[in-house]
């Protein structure tokens, strides 16, 4: 019978285990599985390009950023027959200060670095995340970003900017300027895979969320030209277009046109983005990377390595090719290269289908944008699923001869398209194909609905109409982001509460402040003569300290007066609960009803109420989330 019982505990702790061991290894199947969030997007690009919004703006009205040479980088003799492309005008402005970083650095900076932290902070924003509030996290950057050459215009003479130089250039350093400015703990990664870099960034981002290497990543890429050299050399190969535009699969096409720009997103696990509130606007469910190998010519694209990116990108996101609606494609405008990829398309997305799958490329719009093509790709394809529109491709109206146009079911994006929520999620393929050879093939869809909540709103510290707008910024910038703030809701009409939490709980507090406080017209008017400089009705003005404390003053006798606390008590349930409470304790010895609605005379009356409005005034402020470090009392 001993044995027996041994044999039944034993054969018990194996089943255990075992259970125990197939729920571990489901675990780490779903979360090598798990989709990733966007939760936020930022970017800058060609054609006064400043957000995601504005990005949908220029594609959904057909419209062409490309525009002659720049006036400030000195290239009055560059290029050969082509003298246009897609360019960041305002690339050299950069505030310094807001970033702690000093003007003799900053000058050493690659516009590069710099403007991949712009747009970085502008992300963060735009998903609802405090930038300071990441400091310390284990926060990754991924970066697909490439030498732009800045550094050469220093030879000879680097007044100003010795001790800068090597940092301020480095490719590394454009990733870790990032996690050094923000202090993020995570993996740092620069990427320079050519055209592909930025969706090799984000695979790689991908990987490290499901490894939980990170809880959150900034993942993008970056490219400004600093020097012509890329037109110069690309113009004796005869392979840019004459007038710089992107004739993506086109009969017109005539070679690449360059452009440059900065995209940057904010993504996490989805299981984190819900439990962390932020707004999911996509999820990526399938990311592959490849390499040509020896195909004829070191940079000539491989149409059998497109077509296997393509298809582990599927098998990664567990799809198969009919599952997806539209590729964003690399279509650079090349006739050597259109052609390749749309065979790889059309025999991987355009076979055994019922749905044509479309076909478009956003550098059609804007050129080809390097190192950040693909991620503007990606939050092309963001902006539109929350359209529900698939925007038309340029100078696509007759495609190109070189392509077998009936070997798959696959259609140029010569209209616009509607793209209508179905009985499944809408989903999206985004290419890159890289110089280096290296290609990435990624997948976006719908972000999966759930079911809402119900949520027990809690009750307000204060009931009022009136509405306070916090803003801040640093040196002259709160004018500027009072204007911001003007123009966005000019455009974009919000309830007013929203706005002001917003303000209050996704920006950060810098140390030039100001108070917005009113209702409807009068927010609008005080917001105006702030963003002018102007004093105004409801306006408060002054400067925050960095660091501070927060101490709770109880004033004595004298601060009281008739009625004092009667309008609060109706408009605040905390301020009437505390007030209750100190009432109950007060009965026995003092009316303290008379005291606080009648005159208050005689300190046997004042200073019980005094003490009331004080005690509840407390823990209106704490009920805010104000707590004080530290309480001065009275001799009441």
């Amino acid at each position: 019978m001993a044995d027996e019982d041994k044999l039944r505990d034993y054969l018990k702790w194996t089943v255990t285990n075992l259970h125990d061991t197939q729920r571990q290894l489901r675990e780490v199947q779903e979360r090598g599985r798990e989709p990733i969030a966007v939760v936020g997007m930022g970017c800058r690009l060609p054609g006064g390009v400043r957000g995601p919004g504005d990005l949908w703006e220029l594609v959904a009205t057909g419209g062409d950023a490309i525009s002659d040479f720049p006036s400030d980088r000195g290239w009055e003799e560059a290029g050969d027959y082509a003298r246009q492309g897609g360019f960041v005008h305002d690339a050299a402005d950069f505030d310094a200060g807001f970033f702690g970083i000093s003007p003799r650095e900053a000058l050493a900076m690659d516009p590069q670095q710099r403007l991949l932290l712009e747009v970085t902070w502008e992300a963060l924003e735009r998903a609802g995340i405090d930038p300071q509030t990441l400091r310390g996290s284990r926060t990754g950057v991924f970066a697909g970003a490439a030498t732009s050459g800045y550094a050469a215009g220093f030879a000879g003479n680097s007044t100003g900017a010795e001790g800068y130089l090597m940092t301020g250039n480095a490719g590394s350093v454009i990733s870790g300027r990032v996690s050094y400015t923000l202090g993020l703990e995570g993996p740092a990664v620069t990427v320079d895979t050519a055209c592909s870099s930025s969706l090799v960034a984000l695979h790689l981002a991908v990987q490290a969320l499901r490894q939980q290497e990170c809880g959150l990543a900034l993942v993008g890429g970056v490219t400004v030209m600093a020097t012509a050299g890329t037109f110069a050399e690309f113009s004796r190969q005869q392979g840019l277009s004459a007038d710089g535009r992107c004739r993506s699969f086109s009969a017109d096409a005539d070679g690449t046109g360059w452009s440059e720009g900065a995209g940057v997103l904010v993504v996490e696990r989805l299981s984190d983005a819900r439990r962390n509130g932020h707004h999911v606007l996509a999820v990526v469910t399938g990311t592959a990377v490849n390499q040509d190998g020896a195909s004829n010519g070191l940079t000539a694209p491989n149409g059998p390595s497109q077509r296997r990116v393509i298809r582990a990108a599927l098998d990664s996101a567990h799809l198969s090719a009919a599952d997806v609606d539209v590729v964003e494609a690399h279509g650079t405008g090349t006739t050597l290269g259109d052609p390749i990829e749309a065979q790889a398309v059309l025999s991987t997305y355009g076979q055994g289908r019922a749905e044509p799958l479309w076909l478009g490329s956003l550098k059609s719009n804007l050129g080809h944008a390097q190192q950040a093509a693909g991620v503007a790709g990606v939050i092309k394809m963001v902006q539109a699923l929350k359209h529900s529109r698939l925007p038309r491709t340029l100078h696509a109206d007759e495609p190109t001869p070189h392509v077998d146009w009936s070997a798959g079911n696959v259609r140029l994006l010569q209209e616009d398209v509607d793209w209508a929520v179905g009985e499944r999620p809408r989903r999206a393929g985004v290419s890159a194909f890289g110089m280096s050879g290296t290609n990435a093939h990624v997948i976006v869809e719908d972000a999966p609905a759930e079911e809402p909540e119900p949520v027990e709103r809690p009750e307000p510290v204060v009931r009022t109409d009136v509405v306070a707008w916090p803003v801040s910024g640093r040196g002259e910038a709160l004018a500027a982001q009072a204007t911001r703030l003007r123009d966005q809701l000019a455009a974009h009409p919000a309830e007013a509460a929203d706005v002001a939490w917003s303000l209050a709980t996704t920006r950060s507090a810098f140390e030039q402040r100001a108070v917005v406080l009113g209702t409807g017209d009068q927010l609008t008017a005080g917001l105006a003569a702030l963003a002018e400089g102007q004093p105004a009705p409801g306006v408060v003005r002054g400067v925050g300290a960095a660091q501070g404390k927060t101490v709770f003053v109880f004033p004595g006798q004298g601060s009281q007066w008739a009625g004092m606390g009667r309008e609060l008590a109706a408009a605040s349930p905390v301020f009437a609960a505390r007030l209750a409470e100190c009432r109950a304790a007060l009965a026995p010895y003092v009316d303290v009803d008379a005291a606080l609605v009648g005159e208050l005379v005689g300190a046997d009356v004042v200073q019980p109420a005094l003490w009331a409005v004080m005690v509840s005034l407390a823990e209106v402020w704490r009920a805010a989330g104000v707590e004080p470090d530290a309480v001065v009392g009275h001799s009441q």
